[in-house]
């Protein structure tokens, strides 16, 4: 296909998490197999430890070089983006302490009223909003 990116470095990413979480169990496992103070799991957990470290500075190292560098942020699309995305939008006076209930209750229907008035009411709604997506 025409345009397609092809995903391989950040899936091996996700991969190498995989595996490390993997290796985060079997150590915890082997943690609790310790009886009379002998750590018979020491060898797995050592080696499962080590081959984390190693993947990790292997995978974030190709990450960083194979598919952070030299990105460059489109400004204009994330402009664009970002005023299409009004319905991301919460209230930015926080709840009150004294009454949470009220105080959100007030706030959704607030928000409720300035969606459903959307083009009469941008420049209210902008101004007391912000983005939380």
């Amino acid at each position: 296909m025409p345009g397609k990116v092809n995903p391989v470095i950040a899936e091996s990413v996700t991969m190498v998490c995989a595996q490390v979480i993997g290796n985060d169990v079997t150590v915890t496992v082997g943690g609790q197999a310790a009886n009379f103070e002998l750590i018979v799991m020491l060898p797995v957990m050592a080696y499962n430890l080590l081959q984390s470290i190693e993947l990790l500075a292997t995978v974030s190292n190709n990450f960083a070089v194979k598919c952070i560098e030299g990105i460059q942020a489109n400004e204009a699309r994330c402009k664009s983006l970002s005023r299409k995305a009004w319905r991301c939008v919460r209230p930015s006076r926080p709840l009150s302490a004294m009454k949470p209930l009220q105080s959100l209750r007030r706030m959704r229907t607030n928000q409720a009223k300035a969606c459903a008035t959307w083009p009469g009411n941008k420049r209210f709604f902008l101004k007391n909003a912000w983005p939380t997506c």
